[in-house]
């Protein structure tokens, strides 16, 4: 008779002393608590975060938790590609190798706006910021013998889909904040799964991990907050959603499990997946679509103008 399997927790995590972390949205929710576990397992922590004044109070907070490590903050705005290479370039240069990527920010449910490179915001920030961001950094990444790069989406990749003709709601014209939040929690997932595959083509010795919180009280609800009906349901919200220290244990694990590998997907336990210690999971049958990944990849290079590990 077997027992049953435990489940992952933070314990679990040994000595990360020496191990260089890049996280994205790092002040505040699953990026802040990924920062705390890992901090307070030796990591050096770089926070990348758009606002500098909340960074430098979350970096004072993960001081606090953890005294002994090294915390670096780099300003980043995911919805600018030059604040992201201006990162790339900051953080290549403090740190010649980076063992782990953490694609973390992002926005949800936003009404139409475009990012200061004219990409639709929710798109642009959610995957455009990253795509390119994780490309500037591969040169980084290789250094490291066994780098990750962990890729956020959501259960909301679900319901998603992806449609060329129209890929962005140009102009707003078809758009809905919530299909383009689930188009862009998608194209995290498709990217991700794509990054794995021409990794593994190229011989390369970085493993490319997708997750998802979960349904997680955490900042990116932060806009719905000051509406009446918001302020009215916030005390029920706060009863049915987990803490955001519980959504980014998947991240966590992603990131330091010995036996996570690429092309996995991480995600909460219990409840339909939106709670929860962390498991293997599996994403929707069309985020594996390999040609529908291809040609968003192909798409992502031209509108970033970065290229990396062409086929």
């Amino acid at each position: 008779m077997t027992g049953r399997t435990p489940e992952w927790s933070v314990d679990a995590i040994g000595d990360l002393t020496g191990t260089v972390v890049a996280i994205t949205g790092a002040n505040s929710g699953i990026g802040f608590e990924a920062a705390k576990v890992l901090a307070s397992k030796g990591a050096t922590i770089v926070m990348g975060c758009r606002n500098r004044q909340k960074g430098e109070a979350a970096q004072a907070d993960l001081a606090a938790n953890a005294p002994d490590a090294n915390i670096e903050l780099i300003e980043l705005d995911m919805a600018d590609l030059r604040s992201v290479r201006l990162f790339a370039s900051k953080l290549s240069e403090t740190f010649p190798t980076v063992d782990v990527l953490v694609n973390n920010a992002g926005i949800m449910a936003v009404p139409y706006d475009t990012t200061a490179d004219g990409f639709e915001r929710q798109l642009g920030t959610n995957h455009f910021g990253h795509f390119a961001l994780t490309g500037l950094l591969l040169p980084t990444l290789l250094t490291s013998p066994a780098a990750r790069v962990v890729t956020v989406s959501s259960i909301a990749h679900r319901e998603g889909a992806i449609d060329f003709d129209n890929l962005q709601f140009d102009g707003g014209n078809g758009y809905s904040p919530w299909a383009a939040y689930r188009r862009s929690k998608l194209a995290n997932l498709f990217f991700a799964y794509e990054l794995d595959r021409r990794l593994r083509r190229g011989g390369h010795n970085v493993a490319s991990i997708a997750v998802h919180p979960g349904v997680s009280n955490t900042g990116l609800f932060d806009h719905y907050k000051s509406s009446w009906w918001s302020r009215l349901a916030q005390p029920v919200v706060n009863l049915v959603l987990q803490g955001s220290d519980i959504g980014a244990l998947p991240t966590v694990r992603a990131a330091t499990d010995p036996d996570a590998t690429g092309g996995q997907y991480y995600g909460p336990t219990k409840y339909r997946e939106t709670t929860g210690p962390p498991k293997l999971t599996t994403s929707n049958q069309l985020s594996h679509d390999e040609d529908i990944a291809r040609q968003l990849w192909e798409i992502s290079e031209e509108l970033t103008e970065i290229s990396y590990l062409s086929r």
